[in-house]
């Protein structure tokens, strides 16, 4: 009796998405996958609303990079359910100035990437159909990472490679390649970009000094309205840097009153009057049906650009 043919299924691979930061790493290991012919199926990155400037324009030459190359990109947002205080707020910068607080890490906590990168990016994928596809065949969507081989991602990848994830399986291509940060820096020179600032939101409590000397004016009056705002509900901290040192003030605001960033009068007329006028804007808010609303990112571009009732 003549045997029937033996058949393997194999199925499709599963998909490949690229955690992008905009950053140092991630800027490398797009480069690399791309020269090697490996792109993504997919690069997405997290906005909170607050990265540094120069960070959005980098992001904006990259994605115009990508686009040439046929990369697809997306860019998502955190959308809050609920919400603790009024009105709604869309990025981190309205949050904490909605709930009169700090980010997280300024409270010694670590949860801004968790809430504000890693879950939209999640929520996201949920609902992509590559990764559903995938799903239903018994796959993990693999989640490239970019964590280099120098000491300070080894920490970071010792904690992150101990989670067992059900839906996705984290690679770390740098660290299999042993690429350092300087290594990085050169792959990217070498394809003739421009080297990525460092990215962060540019209230974040980890900011340098050097970093907050660099800062255009509008983000140095929000960082004095967003001290502030908080400043009557801080009990163990004193501001953004927690507590003082001998190196640097647990505000942000003294020092950029020490290095004269901001007239001395202007940060006066900020602290003295901004934070009434935000109460005094949150509780007209509430008064308006939620559907008429405004938001507070009204709120900060009215602020922004300095036609505050008080000013």
């Amino acid at each position: 009796m003549a045997r029937s043919p033996d058949y393997i299924l194999v199925s499709a691979p599963p998909p490949v998405v690229l955690a992008y930061g905009i950053g140092v790493d991630s800027t490398a290991l797009l480069v690399e996958l791309e020269a090697r012919g490996e792109a993504p199926d997919l690069v997405l990155s997290a906005d909170p609303g607050a990265e540094k400037p120069e960070t959005y324009a980098y992001q904006e030459m990259m994605a115009a990079w990508m686009a040439a190359r046929g990369i697809p990109y997306e860019i998502v947002r955190y959308v809050p359910r609920r919400f603790k205080h009024w009105p709604p707020y869309y990025s981190i910068l309205a949050n904490v100035l909605t709930n009169a607080t700090l980010p997280s890490i300024s409270l010694g906590r670590h949860s801004c990437s968790l809430k504000w990168k890693v879950a939209p990016q999640d929520a996201y994928l949920r609902d992509w159909a590559p990764a559903q596809t995938a799903w239903s065949r018994g796959q993990k969507v693999v989640r490239l990472i970019g964590y280099d081989a120098s000491p300070a991602d080894s920490r970071r990848y010792a904690h992150a490679s101990a989670i067992d994830d059900p839906l996705f399986e984290c690679r770390y291509p740098l660290r299999e390649w042993g690429w350092t940060r300087d290594r990085c820096v050169a792959r990217i020179v070498s394809a003739g970009l421009p080297v990525p600032p460092k990215s962060s939101c540019f209230f974040c409590g980890a900011i340098r000094p050097d970093e907050v000397r660099a800062l255009p004016s509008w983000c140095l009056r929000l960082i004095v309205l967003i001290e502030a705002r908080a400043e009557p509900r801080l009990r163990s901290v004193e501001g953004l840097w927690r507590r003082s040192t001998k190196t640097k003030p647990g505000k942000i605001t003294d020092f950029i009153r020490a290095e004269r960033l901001l007239p001395e009068a202007e940060i006066a007329a900020i602290r003295r009057d901004a934070p009434t006028n935000l109460i005094r804007f949150q509780d007209a808010a509430s008064l308006v049906p939620v559907s008429e609303r405004p938001t507070m990112e009204a709120w900060i571009a009215t602020f922004n650009a300095g036609l505050m009732e008080a000013e």
